[in-house]
């Protein structure tokens, strides 16, 4: 069977993570975001924020979870699979920071395709911040415009997903699935 790849991406605080769980809860194999794991982690060995005070090295875990993820997913018995993130979101977050980076990471984006993107655009009244999201509202649209940049730039038709309820989201992704 030839397995679907769906990634849903999004700024902070934009619903993927809920949609996701939606998804799975209808039954839907899904990734989940392999960020909060590594922050976790690294919390546990006295970094506050990887990702602020080593970007390359949280970036390349990373790019390791997420490559295995899109692995498992091309191994599935499943139609399709949702991905929470894709591997281009590495590379955009890097560059919403400014970073440079290896061109490991770009290889990694134009070796590791999917089938669909959905996005989902900041939204201002389900936006919060936790222990793992550092980021304010102001930087999940700047986030979310990297986003589209790089998605775009690697070739992918990114397909918005409306504002609504978690359940009226995860229909429009499934519907649109349905009929790819």
């Amino acid at each position: 069977m030839n397995t679907k790849t769906i990634v849903i991406t999004g700024g902070p605080g934009s619903g993927k993570t809920s949609i996701i769980n939606e998804l799975t809860k209808r039954g839907f194999t899904c990734s989940e975001e392999v960020s909060r794991e590594i922050i976790l982690k690294a919390r546990e060995s006295g970094i506050e924020q990887l990702f602020l005070t080593n970007p390359i090295q949280f970036s390349a875990l990373l790019l390791e979870g997420r490559v295995a993820q899109y692995n498992d997913a091309l191994e599935s018995d499943n139609a399709f699979v949702f991905l929470d993130r894709g591997i281009p979101d590495i590379t955009a977050y890097m560059d919403f920071k400014g970073d440079t980076y290896p061109s490991v990471f770009t290889e990694a984006c134009k070796t590791h395709a999917y089938d669909s993107i959905f996005i989902l655009a900041p939204w201002q009244e389900i936006f919060t911040s936790d222990n793992e999201r550092y980021e304010n509202f102001d930087q999940a649209i700047e986030i979310h415009e990297k986003l589209i940049e790089t998605y775009t730039a690697f070739g992918y038709d990114l397909r918005d997903v409306p504002f609504g309820s978690i359940e009226a989201r995860a229909d429009y992704i499934i519907n649109v699935v349905k009929a790819l």
